[in-house]
């Protein structure tokens, strides 16, 4: 069984790939080379690229892929497994040959259906939440990545139970740069007492559709300052989502997997819906979930 491991988070818009020496990081690298980054739709070249070195010097290094390179839009496609879903289940890696005769695992995608039988989908985040999954956890657990699609997973012991998505970050995108919200926004700096007001309204009358027009209008007679129309839209968005997800959660405290900014404001908003949240660094959750995902698929051998 090899010592070595190459694993890559390869996403929409983002590379990163760690080379593991006896279960430890080794070595990192980073490019913004995600899938919609590759020219031509050459993966196999990026994939040279950035780490042909990290192959020559280990040609019998297994090689794991999380993300997005695996969805139909990627290199090849990692069928999506069924939850609920447990760390074996997703242990069966989808294989495949590169023409340069190099075998890539890629961790599959979870679907799940929810109570009214909609449809969902998560590839990638899966991989940050299972590196957390124990079999000495009874009570289930809710994970909140937030992002461009920001998900919430329920975790109990070693199963994912289920999820859902909310395209908060992207309505965000599209409301403060290409609708009529956006033109009376000035500067892109944070406020905190505007993104404090845009949580306080979330929980009032009105539904979101109402809440949002308030934006433009609150600008337009100066109740909130068009430097703060940035952060009282985010504060309107994050609120409902959260309220909406912790309607549908197990009770119990939250894990934020993510970093920077945008985890404190979940954070803010997880407070003032009286949840208590803890926030673990989304990258050494991806790390920690493909090395588990690697020892239970028996490419190296567990520390």
């Amino acid at each position: 069984m090899a010592s070595e491991l190459i694993a890559v988070d390869w996403g929409t818009t983002n590379f990163r790939a760690f080379r593991f020496e006896a279960g430890r990081v080794a070595e990192r690298r980073e490019a913004p080379r995600g899938i919609m980054q590759v020219p031509g739709g050459d993966f196999e070249g990026t994939f040279l690229e950035q780490l042909g070195d990290w192959l020559h010097a280990a040609p019998d290094a297994p090689v794991i892929f999380s993300g997005m390179i695996g969805s139909r839009q990627g290199w090849s496609e990692a069928p999506y497994v069924s939850c609920p879903a447990d760390l074996s289940a997703l242990a069966k890696l989808h294989r495949f040959e590169t023409r340069s005769g190099r075998t890539v695992h890629i961790v599959a995608g979870l679907s799940a259906v929810g109570p009214t039988g909609v449809h969902d989908v998560v590839r990638g985040e899966e991989t940050q939440v299972v590196g957390f999954a124990d079999s000495a956890v009874v009570e289930p657990r809710l994970f909140c990545l937030p992002g461009t699609h920001a998900k919430w997973v329920t975790v109990s012991g070693e199963t994912i139970q289920g999820f859902a998505t909310a395209m908060t970050g992207e309505v965000f995108g599209v409301l403060s740069q290409h609708s009529i919200l956006g033109r009376l926004m000035e500067g892109d700096q944070d406020d905190e007492d505007a993104f404090g007001r845009g949580l306080e309204r979330s929980g009032e009358a009105g539904g979101l559709l109402h809440h949002l027009f308030g934006v433009r209008a609150e600008g337009l007679f100066g109740a909130v300052p068009v430097t703060g129309l940035r952060s009282y839209l985010s504060g309107i968005l994050i609120g409902h989502e959260v309220r909406a997800m912790l309607n549908q959660a197990p009770e119990g405290p939250v894990t934020i997997v993510g970093a920077g900014a945008v985890s404190g404001l979940y954070a803010r908003a997880l407070a003032a819906a009286g949840k208590t949240a803890e926030t673990v660094d989304g990258e050494a959750a991806a790390v920690r979930g493909l090395c588990t995902l690697a020892v239970r698929a028996g490419l190296i051998q567990g520390t």
